[in-house]
């Protein structure tokens, strides 16, 4: 390999490890199970057990139920995210001290995306039930114009999963219940860069174009319920998440390890009145997500196999919340989540990460004794985040090309529901 094309494919290499790769944070991770948790910041999810989403928080929920329980729904996610008081540094900026650009402030980066979700519990007996869901538990998606001047910082970014999952549970006795499942994970991502027409030698050429890539993977989640009376109880979920493969036309393929989460909750009913209180404390093992791997890249200057090593942080979600039992027509709720980042010192432009407060509220809807709709709302805010990148030189010597930034990613997550037990 000549000295120039070594040049060229080190220097994509950095610029794509710089702003694609690192657009999958704690945006990469969707609470998107249920309406009911949406309306309650997911405060007591693993345990309420008030329709039959629980199973996708806790299989050993299942045992809570004494009769067949449906739920189908789904939830909106828009995220509103700001890039703001940009300025860029291109080769010539960098090398010989010519003037930085200042880049337009940008609010359009993010965007709605519906995630669907269904549940399906069946109890066989006082002991064993059953059940089978389908929904997504990481996505995210931001899309810069083809305009925006530090492009090999922006691009398009498009990953999304699917869950079906199979469980089942078993009633120990009145106190304890255990339950285990299956998950098939269906997921497609699609990445594109393109280096801004100030980077030397690479300058307008596609970096990174993986279009369409979908595959499947599989992983597990086991649960634990514990019952002190009809009005306490206790829960704990260990979700397995594996590494996971996506393949395009091309046969380009991206690899990257998915987050293992663990999450205990709480739920109790206060004894002579229409209140409960409950809460979780979640584990989201972003620590495991140390690289994204390339193979068999194509049709842009990186070519062949590139491994981008990752320096993020687990994070944590600790959420309360209330529910207020109005009448027999009528259920309320409200909760409250406190987010915390999965990027460190590692951040980006792409998809803004900070830690992030949840404020949410919600309703049921008894349509009679067996069926209902649930609707949710939560407005997410994040914090202002300064941003720094940088297109180092594979060579050694100055940068490629830089950018700083402020930027701050907000979210409003909306969902309907319809439940039925027979």
């Amino acid at each position: 390999m000549n000295k120039k094309r070594l040049f060229i494919r080190s220097a994509v290499a950095i610029a794509v490890a710089a702003s694609s790769t690192s657009a999958l944070a704690a945006g990469f991770q969707l609470n998107a199970q249920s309406a009911t948790g949406i309306g309650r910041a997911f405060a007591g999810d693993a345990v309420i057990a008030d329709n039959a989403s629980v199973m996708a928080r806790n299989p050993a929920a299942m045992a809570l139920f004494d009769e067949k329980a449906f739920s189908i729904g789904f939830e909106s996610i828009t995220t509103m995210i700001d890039v703001k008081d940009a300025e860029y540094c291109g080769t010539a900026c960098e090398w010989f001290g010519a003037p930085s650009t200042s880049v337009a402030d940008t609010d359009d980066v993010g965007g709605t995306s519906i995630a669907p979700n269904v549940h399906f519990i069946m109890p066989l007996n006082e002991k064993f039930a059953v059940g089978i869901n389908a929904y997504s538990n990481f996505g995210t998606k931001t899309e810069f114009g083809d305009d925006y001047v530090a492009s090999e910082f922006g691009g398009l970014t498009d990953v999304m999963s699917f869950n079906l999952g199979l469980a089942g549970s078993y009633r120990v006795n009145d106190q304890w219940s255990f339950g285990a499942g299956l998950d098939l994970i269906y997921g497609q991502g699609t990445m594109k860069r393109t280096a801004s027409n100030k980077v030397g030698i690479v300058g307008g050429k596609d970096l990174l174009n993986v279009d369409g890539a979908t595959g499947t993977a599989i992983g597990f989640n086991v649960g634990t319920v514990y019952e002190l009376d009809e009005n306490n109880r206790f829960g704990f979920s260990y979700r397995y998440s594996p590494e996971f493969e996506a393949e395009d036309d091309k046969g380009q393929t991206i690899t990257l390890p998915l987050p293992d989460i663990a999450e205990f909750s709480g739920f109790h009913k206060i004894e002579d009145t229409k209140f409960a209180v409950h809460y979780s404390v979640q584990y989201i093992g972003w620590g495991a997500f140390d690289q994204i791997s390339f193979n068999n890249l194509q049709d842009s200057v990186l070519t062949g196999e590139y491994n981008k090593q990752y320096e993020w942080q687990d994070g944590w979600h600790y959420s309360i919340g209330g529910t207020y039992y109005l009448n027999n027509d009528w259920t309320l709720r409200a909760g409250y989540m406190y987010d915390t980042s999965a990027q460190d010192q590692r951040t980006s432009i792409s998809v803004p990460d900070s830690d992030r407060q949840w404020l949410s509220a919600g309703l049921t809807y008894h349509l009679d004794q067996k069926s209902s709709i649930d609707f949710g709302f939560t407005y997410l805010m994040g914090k202002e985040v300064s941003v720094s990148e940088t297109t180092p030189n594979p060579l050694g010597g100055q940068d490629l090309s830089s950018v700083t930034a402020t930027t701050q990613a907000n979210a409003i997550l909306m969902g309907l529901q319809y439940s039925r037990s027979f």
